[in-house]
């Protein structure tokens, strides 16, 4: 199995008003965009060409919404990217550029 090109967990899932999980995880791998619970079961997943990933108006610097399926998740990243070696998750800035590189998209 190949190296997932982005890893990110402890985030926040959201799905408008309603919270799916506190301390999921978010994977980029192989071409595919997988939102995880905090056990593993999937989410939600798609290919990275067909998400929209961005940032929220009005919002903190660690949100971050991505369109998948037709749903609009929110997720709650970190602020700021760990220190090497420490747990938490990236920011939401290194997400989006993660969504965007995958998918052979620039800016």
């Amino acid at each position: 199995m190949a190296e997932p090109e982005f890893t990110a967990t402890g985030v926040r899932i959201g799905k408008r008003l309603r919270s799916l999980t506190r301390a999921g995880q978010v994977r980029i791998s192989g071409g595919r965009l997988e939102l995880l619970t905090s056990y593993g079961s999937e989410i939600d997943s798609a290919p990275v060409q067909a998400v929209r990933a961005s940032r929220p108006w009005f919002a903190p610097e660690d949100r971050a919404l991505a369109d998948l399926n037709g749903n609009r998740y929110l997720l709650t990243l970190g602020d700021h990217d760990p220190a090497p070696g420490e747990p938490g998750p990236p920011a939401a800035r290194r997400f989006i550029e993660a969504v965007r590189k995958a998918a052979g998209r620039r800016r």
